[in-house]
This record gives structure tokens, C-alpha cells and sequence, in this order.
């Protein structure tokens, strides 16, 4: 006889030998005498007759639980809460989100100090850019510049604040307008 393996997705159909095959299991079964075949199906009938049993009980303590539950107030919403935090519990003692947050907090702390030195850092720079040289020169430019507008306008010389100095330049402006433009439009013929 000739022995061929197939896959489970094979899609030929059965040959001669494989009917074959399949005829020879079904008589190796029916090898067995009447009486141990009486015997199986006793022994399977009494299987199902324990299985429904089982059915019937297990559904009657379904009941019974379900009855317990809501006497006691406990309803599907707090045991899903219940579970949510059992769940929650477990998993933030668990090594692996310890790990995790150890890490995380280390980071934390690299990056904020990282952010302190770069703080520090820009002040410093700062403070000597203030300090240089070419930065006072600058900042005595603007004091001279600040100095000869006030002179300018007619302040009393050096030293006020640059808004002083603004108001004032303002003032002198409105003083010099000539008021006398309203009587010669009014007197030119239409």
C-alpha cells in the first residue's frame, strides 16, 4: 500500500489509498467484542448523565452567588473597581515598573539640574557681557546720546530718566506748532 502525507490544505481529493486507509482504521475498531462495546456505551452514558448533573449544580451556585452578591451590595461595577485596583496594586509593585521609575526620577533629576547649570550659565555670560568693555562703551554712547537730546530740547542738562527726556522732546514739539494755520484756511476763498 502506498503511503502519501498531506498538509492540512492540501486540495486533492482522496485517492483510492486513502479510502483504503481510512477503511482499515474502522475495522481495527470494530475489533472489540459486543460485550465491551455494551460496556463503553454504558460507561459513556453514565459520563453524560454526570456531566449534565454537574451542569445543573454549577448553575444552581451561579444562582446562589449571584444571589449572595446582591444582598451583600456588590455589584459588577465595584468588582470591576476592586479588580482595577487590585490590578493596579500589583503591577506598581511589580520590578519591572520600579525599575521603570527609578529611572525615570534619576532622569528627572539629571534634566533639571542640567536646566540649573544652563541657568547659571546664561546669568554668568550675562554678567560678564556686562561687564566687558565694549558693552560700556555702548551704554555711554546711549548716556551721551540720552545727554544731548535732553540738552536739545531744552532740559536742564545731564541726569533724568529717558521717559523725562521723551515727555519733554514731546512738549517742545507741541510749542513750536504755529497755531495761526486755522485762520488762513479759514480765510482762503472757496
Amino acid at each position: 500500500m502506498e503511503t502519501r502525507q498531506q498538509g492540512f490544505l492540501d486540495s486533492q481529493p482522496l485517492s483510492e489509498a486513502d479510502e483504503d486507509l481510512v477503511s482499515e482504521v474502522s475495522l481495527n475498531n470494530s475489533n472489540m467484542t459486543e460485550e465491551e462495546r455494551e460496556e463503553f456505551l454504558q460507561e459513556l452514558t453514565k459520563l453524560e448523565e454526570e456531566i449534565s448533573t454537574l451542569k445543573q449544580v454549577l448553575l444552581s451556585k451561579e444562582k446562589q452567588h449571584a444571589e449572595l452578591k446582591q444582598k451583600l451590595g456588590i455589584s459588577p461595577l465595584n468588582e470591576l473597581r476592586k479588580n482595577f485596583s487590585r490590578g493596579w496594586y500589583d503591577m506598581q509593585t511589580s520590578t519591572a515598573y520600579k525599575k521603570t521609575s527609578e529611572t525615570l526620577s534619576t532622569a528627572g533629576q539629571k534634566t533639571s539640574a542640567a536646566f540649573s547649570n544652563f541657568g547659571s550659565t546664561i546669568t554668568r555670560k550675562f554678567g560678564d557681557m556686562r561687564n566687558s568693555p565694549s558693552f560700556r562703551s555702548f551704554e555711554e554712547k546711549v548716556e551721551n546720546t540720552v545727554s544731548t537730546i535732553k540738552t536739545k530740547v531744552g532740559g536742564t542738562g545731564p541726569g533724568g530718566s529717558f521717559e523725562e527726556v521723551l515727555s519733554s522732546a514731546a512738549n517742545a514739539s507741541s510749542q513750536e506748532t504755529p497755531t495761526n494755520n486755522l485762520t488762513d484756511t479759514s480765510e482762503r476763498p472757496c
